[in-house]
């Protein structure tokens, strides 16, 4: 019997020939990613429990990239990112993004890969559960908590389960206004927020093969809002013509055999998909959008890991050209170098950014995470009352944008921004 591509990179990762799902193995971490919301308890408990002198497992493996609450005026969140500053300068640490110097970056989960953190065959831990973004690369990748977090950062090992695997095959071409958004919430609106709970999310056919890198982030991104451990692609030329242009590290590629083992396959058409969204407060209460246009909305939100890549802004750019919006419309680009690509770019004859200016959207906000999590009061794009919200991010539950007492509406950055249009949410076929 053969194995799944999880199940082989666990394999080499644990110096074994083959694991098997439900094992219990240890694992070598490649990349231990940490972040100021988390990174300070991480740290606490590696110095509470292997010294405070002790020395991370290896420098070159360990990533801090503040990201979360970082353009605040909150002092305690100021001193979270001084504890991540004041551990990387004593560790020595070569890759921490610094939100107060030149190196800063941005989200996590976009900054990994443009740096070249991110390679096919690896194993990739973070501190956050859209870890599993990098799974785009062909990379086991998931989320795990500080103290297992410490326990990497001290040791450079984990002991895990290896997960049974799920394969969603979708093959076919994908309708105009049809984004990877789509196809993960729809494929979250069928399994539910539980139906592949400590599984690996496998994603293939020739829909995903056909699929930018950054449309695969935002796929695998969104298999924890299954329940999942991990969600991967296999890497191929996309893969390797992306990773390859960011790091000269070598690395192994690897592949699910033809006779593997999987708990479950879903096969989609990719010609039946069409724009939906997730409605509060769950990302599997999935609608078509063209079902949902007298639901009124209050502001629109491009941006995030899973939103403010630069294709994410092209694409509400393509339907933002030539309109006005109706709501307040916020844009965060999820790193420096997708904020510099708004004005590098150009549809038209005209930049990214002069379009949405243009369109009376507000002045892009620095690069973070921003609203995506809630924040502190001053968060730029924080919900604040009642709001209903049509967003690009990944969660919509009660108060994760801000108030409680606000809804948000799940979309793609095409659905998001037609819906910023017409002040409802819309199907954007209308504008294509």
């Amino acid at each position: 019997m053969g194995m799944t591509i999880t199940e082989k990179i666990l394999a080499r990762a644990s110096g074994r020939d083959r694991v098997a799902p439900g094992e219990n193995i240890w694992v070598n971490a490649d990349i231990l990613m940490t972040h100021d919301v988390c990174g300070p308890g991480t740290i606490g408990i590696f110095q509470k429990e292997f010294g405070r002198n002790a020395r991370v497992f290896d420098p070159e493996k360990v990533v801090i990239t503040p990201d979360h609450y970082i353009f605040t005026a909150d002092e305690k969140c100021h001193r979270n990112v001084g504890i991540c500053r004041e551990f990387a300068a004593a560790q020595g640490l070569p890759h921490f993004y610094d939100p107060d110097g030149p190196s800063y970056s941005g989200v996590c989960h976009v900054t990994l890969p443009e740096k070249g953190h991110c390679r096919p065959g690896e194993v990739i831990f973070g501190t956050d559960s859209h870890t599993c973004t990098h799974g785009a690369v062909g990379a086991f990748a998931t989320g795990i908590g500080n103290t297992d977090a410490a326990f990497v950062m001290g040791t450079g090992k984990l002991l895990i389960k290896v997960p049974a695997s799920m394969r969603f095959v979708i093959d076919g071409v994908l309708p105009a206004g049809v984004m990877g958004k789509d196809l993960i919430l729809r494929i979250i609106g069928d399994i539910g927020c539980d139906g592949a709970t400590y599984r690996a999310m496998e994603f293939c056919g020739s829909a995903v093969a056909a699929l930018p890198v950054s449309e695969r982030m935002t796929v695998c991104n969104m298999a924890i809002e299954a329940g999942g451990k991990n969600g991967i692609i296999a890497a191929d030329e996309t893969t390797l013509d992306y990773v390859c242009s960011r790091t000269g590290r070598g690395f192994t590629c690897f592949a699910s055999d033809a006779d593997a083992e999987y708990f479950s396959e879903s096969r989609l058409r990719a010609e039946d998909l069409v724009p939906v969204v997730a409605l509060p407060h769950s990302p599997d209460r999935v609608a078509d959008a063209a079902a949902c246009g007298d639901m009124r909305i209050d502001r629109a939100y491009i941006g995030s890991c899973t939103g403010g890549k630069t294709a994410d802004f092209v694409a509400a750019a393509r339907v933002l050209a030539g309109r006005r919006v109706a709501v307040e419309t916020f844009l965060v680009p999820a790193t420096v170098e997708v904020a510099r690509e708004l004005s590098g770019i150009s549809l038209g004859g005209k930049s990214l950014l002069a379009i949405f200016r243009e369109a009376g959207c507000r002045e892009p906000a620095p690069p973070s995470c921003a609203a995506c999590l809630g924040g502190p009061a001053d968060t730029f794009g924080r919900t604040h009352g009642s709001e209903v919200v049509i967003s690009t991010t990944n969660r919509n539950f009660p108060g994760r944008m801000g108030s409680r007492d606000s809804a948000v509406i799940l979309a793609s950055p095409l659905t998001a921004a037609a819906s910023a249009v017409t002040g409802r949410v819309t199907d954007p076929r209308e504008f294509l």
